[in-house]
């Protein structure tokens, strides 16, 4: 469902989070709602922010019962420290809206149920949004970590299938609090939904990650200097498999190796991209060669 455009960006609030308020509504709390929703959309925003404060422009939002999804381009992922600041803007913004929730309260300006509320949402989506799951921030800012030591979709594969085990978690959690009264139905539907969410990013990391090579690939043609790394493969593997070693920050020199470990030749991260692209991951990295 779109809502409309904030600086130009569209948002759309995803019918999940339309069953919330649902939820929200039928209760007779839809006051507490509409808190939640303007919390949800000041953390998105905050991505937004950051993200074009580093020069990358965003292209839609899309809010969701644990955050939401800032949709950018993928030259944010490239450099690690890049990525971890606009996953971090989010839960920055949470932080700083409990702080003057705090001091409206302090000087009594603001109080009652719906202020604890505002506060306790607050609190929630800045813990929430920092566990080490994707598709939360805090599996972004593990997985820009990671990438540099294990490549972009190992890590991707890694913090998703963590994503999808949070979720059980949750949704567990939440039916035990159900039944014995502690809470609604509000904890496992954001738990089903991190389920949802954290399969279609597994399901897309292979996507992703070509893509993330072509835009390093357009970085280094851009003029960009990178630290070359070098990488050994026998000349019979797949480049499916070799693209899971490329890594944010380097560009990978590829020694292709004969059965009995001799140099036949070195190929370019540059190449092997390109053939990802023309010719399939099933393609051999010998055959670069040729």
């Amino acid at each position: 469902m779109r809502l409309g455009r904030i600086w130009g960006v569209p948002v759309h609030l995803n019918p999940w989070f339309l069953a919330l308020l649902g939820l929200y509504f039928i209760a007779g709390m839809l006051d507490r709602g509409l808190v939640a929703f303007g919390l949800v959309l000041c953390h998105e925003l905050a991505h937004v922010a950051a993200a074009r404060a580093l020069g990358h422009p965003a292209f839609e939002v899309e809010l969701l019962p644990f955050g939401g999804v800032a949709r950018m381009g993928t030259e944010v992922f490239l450099e690690p420290g890049r990525e971890i600041r606009v996953a971090l803007a989010g839960p920055a913004a949470n932080l700083v809206l409990f702080g003057l929730g705090l001091g409206l309260y302090a000087h009594g300006l603001w109080e009652g149920q719906l202020h604890s509320f505002f506060l306790q949402t607050n609190l929630l989506l800045l813990a929430f949004n920092l566990l080490p799951a994707l598709p939360l921030d805090g599996g972004r800012v593990v997985r820009a970590w990671l990438a540099t030591r294990w490549g972009y979709l190992r890590a991707s594969v890694w913090l998703a299938r963590s994503g999808q085990g949070c979720a059980v978690l949750i949704v567990a959690g939440g039916a035990v609090g159900f039944v014995c009264g502690q809470n609604g139905l509000d904890i496992m539907i954001t738990g089903l939904f991190l389920a949802y969410a954290a399969t279609r990013e597994r399901s897309l990391a292979p996507y992703l990650q070509v893509r993330y090579l072509a835009a390093k690939t357009r970085e280094v043609l851009a003029g960009k200097v990178l630290k070359a790394t070098p990488l050994a493969a026998l000349e019979n593997v797949p480049l499916g498999q070799l693209a899971a070693y490329l890594r944010p920050g380097t560009f990978c020199l590829v020694w292709v190796l004969s059965p009995d470990l001799e140099l036949r030749g070195i190929v370019s991260e540059g190449r092997v991209v390109e053939a990802l692209f023309r010719r399939g991951g099933h393609t051999r990295v010998g055959e670069l060669l040729s």
